[in-house]
């Protein structure tokens, strides 16, 4: 699937522009206040947006001005009608929750794949690179070993001075194996907890803090503090180490505490990585309420199709952006089990609010699956512990850049790991999540529940805990692959004193030329039927072991990309 080129708006400014008499009456604003997203035309400023906002009876709430966006609270009846025509003003649409942590195939916002063992229950340097040795539970996590980061820690275990920002639902920057790499002085957090929606139905539940805003090192979801964990756990001789153990975490959280992103804070989120200097973000989440946004779907209403351009165009401005100041975006290909080029029919869209789905072909020419289809994202697809593509893992030449370790606990079949935790990718869970979940009690032990999922527990010395979880999906991939591009910027990225730079074209180089070749299996086509999938699971893998739609340019591999990456930057 293509993405038309997205021009950054040009900070200039445009009256906006006034009725007149000769011009038709604006039309009434009437009923409950709701919210709205602007976005500016290109070329416009944001301060013409915000004029036109004001003058159209709405009342502003944030601004972008990276992106041009703006969030502002009016009527649900007439503001949209009095803004059509504003030379400002690209699109308004209402605003809608439009993005997911990948909790299931398909755009459900269950975790069926997450959460499917609980389910089945019920430049010049300025300092040598810096080594690291292994943890206790490293063990248990296959993932570092199948990335070969086991090795590359004993050339290159990443320096503090590479940042890695965790776009997702939050980061416990308390948690143990976490905590020594956490920023907590770049860390935000862009989200408000929405108690409940419009309608009264909840989102976020009871707010935990006074004003509705987290703090910055909270996540209440578990979601985020797996990705840090994969990323960056610290190895320091106590519980599970990371990808690339010696690089800085940064939360930039746009998620909510329910799952969903709005799409002010994820735009926020992407621009500020660019801002704050950050080299890598890892966006382990998909857009909603659309799996896919169209431009012109005949089954969605003119207000349903004006919404999915302007996300699009937001996104895609945002993105630009981050690339443009030095990020790179990985980002999991998604959860849906299918070919994004070919893509299969959306019947659960839009999917906030709650039933409004309605069935859409997708049109693989005119619609998009946010981020991952966004400019400059680099696609990574799901394996398992025997190398087999997971079968909830999205494939296809289109979006596939590399593939890492994301779990598969259907793997093995026929043999003693078949659908066991194991099979699945291990790393920090926040303590508070556990106790919530029940897979631990108020005294901190395991619960039989925990121990039935493979919950970990690891003490030090002076009684400070931390528990970890197995989840699997491409959002447990991804953080892999984010941990292979943090250690290429450690090892030849420039060094200054503002911190370390590596244009996000070269990391993908690097990142794509160093993966390790897994060819199609035999036969090519995969009956996922065999281990009690729907037959629309079935992927056939068409390629070659050097790229392929399966794996794309192969596993990311930690080692060669430290000891072999840099023939890829000439």
């Amino acid at each position: 699937m293509t993405v038309a080129a997205l021009a950054v708006p040009v900070v200039a400014a445009l009256a906006a522009v006034a009725p007149t008499a000769a011009t038709a009456q604006p039309a009434a604003l009437s009923g409950r206040a709701v919210e709205y997203n602007v976005l500016s035309s290109e070329g416009a400023s944001v301060d013409a947006v915000v004029a036109a906002v004001r003058a159209a009876g709405g009342t502003v709430v944030s601004t972008n001005q990276a992106v041009g966006l703006v969030t502002a609270t009016a009527p649900e009846n007439g503001f949209t009608a009095r803004l059509a025509g504003n030379r400002a003003v690209d699109t308004a649409a209402r605003s809608k929750a439009i993005g997911q942590a990948p909790r299931g195939a398909g755009g459900a916002k269950s975790k069926s794949v997450e959460e499917e063992s609980k389910a089945a229950r019920a430049g010049k340097r300025a300092q040598p690179a810096a080594t690291a040795g292994m943890d206790p539970l490293d063990s248990l996590a296959w993932g570092l070993s199948a990335v070969r980061s086991d090795l590359a820690r004993t050339k290159q275990a990443g320096d503090k001075r590479v940042k890695v920002g965790v776009l997702d639902t939050g980061v416990d920057g308390s948690h143990p194996d976490i905590a020594p790499n956490f920023d907590r002085a770049l860390s935000r957090n862009f989200t408000r907890d929405i108690p409940f929606d419009e309608n009264g139905v909840e989102v976020d539940g009871p707010c935990e803090y006074r004003g509705c805003v987290d703090p910055a090192d909270v996540d209440n979801g578990g979601h985020g503090t797996h990705v840090a964990g994969t990323i960056a756990a610290a190895a320091d001789g106590f519980g599970i180490s990371g990808v690339a153990p010696n690089v800085s975490i940064v939360n930039i959280r746009g998620g909510q505490d329910s799952g969903s992103f709005f799409l002010q804070p994820v735009v926020d989120a992407m621009t500020y990585a660019g801002d704050a200097g950050l080299d890598v973000v890892n966006m382990s989440f998909y857009v909603d309420p659309w799996l896919f946004n169209c431009a012109n779907n005949p089954a969605d209403t003119p207000e349903q199709q004006s919404e999915q351009r302007l996300i699009v165009r937001s996104i895609g401005r945002a993105m630009e952006y981050a690339h443009r100041k030095g990020v790179s975006q990985v980002v999991s290909l998604g959860n849906g089990h299918m070919d994004l080029g070919k893509p299969l029919p959306d019947n659960t869209s839009p999917n906030f609010p709650v039933g409004n789905t309605h069935p859409r072909t997708i049109d693989n020419a005119t619609c998009l699956s946010l981020p991952i289809e966004g400019p400059h994202a680099i696609g990574v697809s799901s394996y398992g512990p025997s190398q087999a593509k997971a079968d909830y893992s999205n494939y296809g030449f289109e979006r596939l850049s590399v593939s890492a370790p994301g779990g598969y606990f259907r793997d093995g079949l026929g043999t003693d790991w078949y659908r066991t935790n194991e099979n699945q990718i291990l790393s920090a869970y926040p303590r508070n999540v556990a106790l919530t979940e029940g897979a631990i009690d108020a005294a901190g032990n395991i619960t039989p529940d925990g121990e039935a999922l493979g919950v970990q527990k690891a003490c030090k010395a002076d009684g400070t805990c931390g528990y970890y979880q197995y989840l699997q999906g491409t959002s447990m991939a991804s953080p892999h692959a984010s941990g292979v591009a943090a250690l290429i910027v450690s090892q030849y990225g420039d060094y200054t004193r503002s911190g370390v730079s590596l244009s996000p074209d070269k990391v993908r180089k690097v990142l794509e030329g160093t993966a390790a070749p897994i060819a199609c299996p035999t036969p090519r086509t995969v009956d996922y039927t065999l281990v009690g999938r729907a037959a629309e699971f079935n992927a056939t893998c068409e390629g070659t072991p050097q790229l392929n739609n399966f794996y794309g340019h192969g596993s990311v591999d930690a080692w060669s990309a430290v000891t072999n990456g840099r023939k890829y930057l000439r």
